[in-house]
């Protein structure tokens, strides 16, 4: 509930917002330009439709310095509208998990990976409130690895070679050594790379001698722990949607509620209890139907 005092200072610089923006020219000294004209918007930010945004890979890192959350996107070609999503992923993750975000951008081009690097400035010139810095890996700066030894040495290395590298007919010189390399690491490492890798490829070429290179050692298609990150993934993002549905349309929901759906490992469960979501009136909706 807003009290009185906010209501009171919202009121006011709606009022005549060109005094606001000088008040802040004078107190504050920040470069704000005159306006010419002012419009106030609505300040309701809640999404209401629930809308798809999805990273290619999400990763928790934990450090001596605290946790990180790595932001893994692939990027063929340059996408405005996707550069302009970054900004929004990373503060949503931080408000969601409170953990330091960290935008890691994968190229296999050059210009974009300049383009990509290119710092997000959000606000006033010489003043931003929010800047994103993402971190590029490209053919620029990730060495070529060709040589299975090098590939057995660090196979995380060669992997991030594989996708910066790994583009067109010759994909294959790159992407060999790797998989040579991962017949030698233990079945659930191996399982998260190719994965990872597979994900991370933008080339459709790549991606098909991948796919090659992968299907007689039984990593990618059918490799059992693979296969159950995936699964997992999928009930994680039902049960996330379902809950989210449910705050979205300004329902609360109690510990109980939350605690149960995220409880759930059964993905055709999790389906129904997403579609009452858009209906139900309170949480405990969800389960009305269900045996008790």
């Amino acid at each position: 509930m807003t009290s009185y005092g906010k209501e009171g200072l919202h009121r006011f610089s709606q009022k005549d917002p060109a005094g606001f923006t000088r008040t802040l020219q004078h107190v504050l000294h920040i470069p704000i330009p005159e306006p010419r004209d002012f419009a106030v918007l609505n300040a309701d930010l809640t999404e209401i439709e629930p809308i798809e945004r999805r990273v290619d890979t999400l990763l928790r890192a934990e450090t001596d310095e605290g946790v990180y959350l790595l932001v893994v996107e692939s990027q063929g070609a340059r996408d405005d509208d996707k550069r302009s999503s970054w900004a929004y992923y990373l503060s949503y993750l931080y408000a969601k998990y409170r953990w330091e975000p960290v935008l890691i951008v994968l190229t296999q081009s050059r210009s974009t990976a300049r383009w990509a690097a290119r710092p997000i400035r959000l606000g006033l010139p010489g003043w931003h409130s929010l800047t994103v810095r993402p971190l590029v890996l490209s053919p620029e700066n990730v060495p070529l690895i060709t040589s299975e030894e090098e590939a057995r040495r660090d196979v995380f290395l060669a992997a991030f070679s594989a996708m910066t590298h790994g583009k067109g007919p010759g994909a294959a010189a790159i992407l060999g050594p790797l998989a040579a390399a991962l017949e030698t690491t233990d079945g659930d490492s191996a399982g998260m790379i190719a994965q990872f890798v597979e994900s991370c490829l933008v080339d459709a070429q790549a991606k098909q001698i991948w796919k090659e290179l992968m299907m007689p050692v039984n990593y990618f298609f059918r490799h059992e722990v693979a296969e159950k990150v995936r699964e997992q993934g999928r009930i994680e993002d039902r049960a996330e949607m379902t809950l989210h549905i449910l705050e979205w349309r300004g329902i609360a929901v109690p510990d109980s509620v939350r605690d149960r759906v995220e409880a759930c490992s059964d993905l055709d469960q999790l389906e129904v209890w997403a579609q009452r979501a858009v209906h139900a009136s309170q949480a405990e909706d969800l389960f009305a139907d269900d045996p008790v």
